[in-house]
Parts: structure tokens; sequence; C-alpha cells
């Protein structure tokens, strides 16, 4: 009897476990982007959650920059402290995934008794959060990122400009507006 209720406490308290976790990235970071994600190349990137719907950041660059949905996504030029470098972005989901135990036991119970599973879709849990990927490089490409950089926190306060101006603009013809003052 102790050993079934030890088990019953135990799926209770470990009834989830997880195999990946997403990252929570509060404010901003940087990282490798290729360990953020392996797709991405191998320089620092300045990384943070986009809590906004997919391509946003897309029409907000074009916006901003006035690039006619050309080459959006890498290598515009950007001027920060009378230098010109380029900034790329990338889109990439992180994923949640969990096993939930509860449900593969009571499916398992009522497999052994000769009754189809109904909890099935039930055995994992899986949730994801956007990432955008903010890296910028020089004229002979190196990674202005990287903290051995000249004017690396000069980059970084522009991108923490940039990716607040993102958050708090919700009609991207504003940003046309600001450009054009």
């Amino acid at each position: 009897m102790r050993q079934l209720i030890a088990i019953i406490i135990s799926f209770f308290m470990f009834s989830c476990i997880p195999i990946r976790v997403a990252p929570n990235i509060e404010k901003d970071k940087l990282v490798k982007a290729k360990k953020f994600k392996r797709d991405l190349p191998r320089k620092y990137g300045f990384v943070f959650e986009d809590p906004k719907d997919s391509d946003e950041f897309y029409k907000f660059i074009n916006a901003k920059y006035d690039l006619g949905f050309i080459n959006v996504e890498s290598n515009i030029p950007v001027s920060i402290d009378n230098n010109t470098y380029f900034l790329s972005f990338y889109e990439r989901e992180r994923v949640s995934k969990t096993i939930n135990l509860i449900p593969i036991a009571i499916d398992a119970g009522l497999k052994s008794k000769g009754n189809s599973t109904i909890l099935e879709d039930a055995h994992t849990s899986r949730t994801g959060r956007w990432y955008l990927i903010l890296i910028v490089t020089d004229n002979s490409f190196k990674d202005c990122l990287n903290p051995n950089y000249p004017n690396q926190n000069k980059i970084i306060e522009y991108l923490r400009d940039l990716k607040k101006e993102y958050l708090t603009t919700h009609n991207y013809i504003e940003t046309v507006l600001k450009r054009n003052d």
C-alpha cells in the first residue's frame, strides 16, 4: 500500500518532464548566433523575444530604411557614428517540449484493460517562442558585436534603440514619417 501511495505522489510531483526549454530573454542578450540556433552564422547576435506576429520586423525594417522589399533581411546599410555597418536579421522559433506522465499512465491503464487510448494528444506538450537575432558587420565583414570590436557598445546601443522603436511602433507609417523628419 505504501508503494502505491509513493508512486501516486511521485506521479503528481514529477508529472511533466521537460525535454527542451526555450530561453526566457527578458530584455535582450548578446550570444553566439550559431549556439542559439544551429542554422545561423558563426557571429555574435543581438537576440530578443519577438511578441509581434510573424514578418512584422521584416515590414518594420522595410519601412524604416525604405528598401522597397528588396534585400530586407540581409546587409542593410545603417549609419552609426558616421560609419556604415550592415545589419542582417533572422526570425527563429525555440520550442519548449515536455512529456506528461499522467496522461501516459492513464492511457497505459486503459490499454492494459483492452480499451482504446483517449489522451494520446496530451502525452507531450509543446509551446514556442519567437526570437529576432540581429547581426552587424562592417565593410570588411568583421563581426561588430564581438566583444573585441572597438565600437561594439555604440552598435549595441543602436540595436537597443531599434528594438525599442520596433516594439513601440504599431503602424509602420510612423517610421516613414520619422525618417522624413
